[in-house]
């Protein structure tokens, strides 16, 4: 499984990519960061976003995009810009018939860590430890591009289950049920 992690952000938007199955080591494919201007407009950050994670799709052609799933902050305009650009995100991979996958932060940093309120260093160490790298990927979006790809792969197998139950019951009819005595 290739699985392409989206922390994002109207910044920094942090981009992973790792290969492999729950239960055998990993790999990272790639890690960096589309950066946008802070004095652009928000139109023409969201356009450099959406083609800096077109790059990123083209060249790695992962099978799944997980993004970080927005959460509410004390900060309206910080959740705006990662709102939008989790939408882009979620839009290119569409596009393209991807599957995506929202993680929260806490499930991210509880999958990779064992806690769901570690902190950033906590994940980057982790993730350098679970991919075997030499030192934590710079900056922490990248780090946490990463982590997000890592839950997807340990989880998807339980969350692909438990979909393919969920839909395999509304194809099949409820059975009839006739009350005691009325056979």
């Amino acid at each position: 499984m290739k699985v392409l992690g989206v922390d994002p952000g109207l910044t920094r938007c942090g981009v992973g990519v790792v290969e492999g199955v729950a239960g055998r080591p990993l790999t990272m494919a790639g890690v960096g960061v589309v950066r946008t201007p802070a004095d652009a407009d928000v139109a023409h950050r969201l356009v450099l976003i959406e083609r800096g994670l077109e790059e990123w799709l083209d060249r790695h052609r992962p099978e799944y995009v997980a993004v970080e799933r927005v959460f509410s902050q004390h900060n309206v305009r910080t959740v705006m810009g990662t709102a939008q650009a989790s939408a882009v995100a979620m839009l290119c991979a569409a596009r393209r018939g991807l599957p995506v996958a929202l993680h929260t932060p806490s499930e991210v940093k509880a999958a990779v860590t064992g806690s769901g309120r570690a902190d950033k260093a906590q994940v980057g160490a982790m993730v350098t430890r679970l991919l075997r790298l030499s030192a934590p990927p710079k900056p922490a979006d990248a780090a946490d591009a990463l982590a997000l790809a890592i839950c997807h792969i340990w989880r998807a197998p339980a969350v692909n289950r438990l979909q393919e139950a969920q839909a395999a019951a509304r194809r099949t009819p409820a059975p009839v049920r006739t009350p005691k005595g009325t056979r």
